[in-house]
């Protein structure tokens, strides 16, 4: 499996979260409580960062990834039970159209923190820096 410092610290900080407020609540709740943890770690972050969404170079909109971390990782977070396909691809498009190389979707809402390591397909091969 691949390990990336960054992650690794991103995963601490949600499985923190998870221990101490368990699955029930809301996204948002999760979204605040990863923030401050993600400060307690003195990892740099920006929360809901709207980013052009285009479509053969015309922008067609806008998203909001939850958070965008030290600027190379981009967080989406569930609270599902159950996390679905479409949660998996919602969380990669992210990751495709912040064009970073790693994105991370993590999901709060069952009795285990869940959490998928994303990869954009435009790096593939391609040197990542992962063991940063």
């Amino acid at each position: 499996m691949i390990k990336n410092k960054l992650t690794y610290a991103i995963i601490g900080c949600a499985m923190k979260v998870h221990n101490k407020m368990g699955p029930g609540f809301q996204e948002v709740i999760y979204q605040r409580c990863l923030a401050i943890e993600l400060e307690r770690a003195g990892l740099s972050f920006v929360r809901e960062q709207e980013h052009a969404v285009y479509y053969d170079e015309i922008q067609v909109g806008t998203r909001r990834a939850d958070f965008v971390v030290e600027n190379k990782v981009v967080v989406e977070l569930k609270a599902k039970v159950k996390l679905e396909d479409v949660h998996l691809a919602q969380a990669k498009n992210y990751t495709v159209a912040y064009d970073f190389p790693l994105g991370l979707l993590i999901n709060f809402g069952g009795k285990s923190l869940e959490h998928k390591l994303l990869f954009n397909p435009k790096y593939n091969g391609q040197d990542q820096n992962l063991q940063d």
